[in-house]
């Protein structure tokens, strides 16, 4: 895949709540924030989870009831097939491409009867050999999210997408760490650019931790994707909500890779740039004379000074100056020209 600029990825994920009113309200957020892409999930908790299992710790912290029940938490997190098409529609009004990410080869093959730019791997499913070669098979690209991944577990998943069908230029892999929100010493960044050399794909990042600061310094490091959860309300109950952008946060983080984007795009060379090359004569100095002098006097060192504007004979010819004689009288502090020296 190859983008123009960074892709900016607002992750809605499931921080409707349930409710098709929010999700569509969070499309409306993404979209006036001007992120590339909104993204939704798709799931059905009967396909993807026991009725056996437990929350993750974060999730029982971020919802705080006594219902310990993973099963539960996402049966009431699911969106109808109904609500896609919605969500769709609403994408399509504000100009916004939407994205859901699929959780099992059921849900794959659902959204692909619709024109997604590519599929969205969680980092949850990069051991899951039948969704990943359903992934390749499909023929779109893949954007691979690695959260608790180790680089041989990314090397295996890269193996399926490849050996059914897709090459590494099909591929974007995202460095992520799944903790909610992720603690600052454990983000490892340069990890990121550890995984584009070692395997030869383009990358980006998913972040998860509290502010923007991360995925702007991703985005630095070279990150073609940048995923970010992002919420109506922080304080809302739900297992994603506290480790999400609000809506303020999200325009900000745009701005500021946007901004960081222009900064790193130049060509390389140290030289000066068209809106600095008149402050030259302002911030720089000239040879200026320190006292009176007469026609035909030789310059001493003490006899000159550096002192702007710098318009004039520069400092670094200082030993150049100094033994010659003028031919004209000079005043104090009065700038040295060339032809003034014999």
């Amino acid at each position: 895949m190859n983008f123009d600029r960074v892709l900016i990825i607002a992750e809605a994920g499931v921080n409707h709540n349930g409710d098709i009113d929010k999700a569509i309200e969070l499309i409306d957020v993404a979209s006036k924030a001007g992120v590339d892409i909104v993204k939704f999930q798709t799931f059905r908790a009967d396909k993807i989870v026991s009725k056996a299992a437990k929350k993750a710790k974060y999730q029982s912290k971020n919802i705080d009831n006594e219902d310990d029940s993973q099963y539960n938490m996402l049966k009431s997190l699911e969106l109808s097939e109904k609500d896609h098409q919605t969500l769709i529609n609403e994408c399509q009004k504000r100009e916004i491409q939407f994205l859901s990410t699929a959780f099992d080869v059921e849900g794959i093959d659902f959204l692909n009867q619709f024109a997604l730019p590519f599929f969205k791997s969680p980092s949850g499913e990069i051991t899951n050999y039948p969704y990943l070669k359903c992934l390749a098979e499909t023929g779109k690209p893949v954007v691979l999210s690695t959260g608790m991944a180790d680089m041989q577990e990314i090397e295996s998943a890269l193996k399926v997408l490849t050996d059914y069908g897709l090459t590494k230029n099909d591929i974007t892999v995202l460095h992520c760490n799944t903790e909610y929100p992720t603690p600052m010493q454990d983000v490892n960044l340069k990890a990121m650019n550890s995984i584009a050399e070692r395997f030869k794909v383009q990358v980006g990042y998913s972040d998860h931790t509290l502010g923007i600061e991360v995925p702007v310094a991703a985005v630095a490091l070279g990150a073609k994707i940048i995923e970010k959860h992002f919420t109506l309300d922080r304080n809302l109950p739900g297992p994603d909500h506290r480790a999400s952008l609000e809506p303020g946060e999200l325009r900000d983080m745009v701005t500021a890779i946007r901004n960081t984007e222009k900064a790193i795009s130049g060509n390389g060379k140290k030289e000066p740039s068209p809106s600095e090359a008149e402050n030259k004569q302002v911030a720089r100095k000239s040879i200026h004379t320190n006292r009176a002098i007469e026609a035909g006097e030789i310059l001493k060192e003490e006899d000159i000074i550096p002192l702007r504007p710098g318009n004039g004979i520069s400092p670094m010819k200082w030993k150049d100056i100094i033994g010659k004689a003028v031919n004209r009288p000079y005043e104090t502090m009065e700038i040295l020209t060339w032809d003034s020296l014999e």
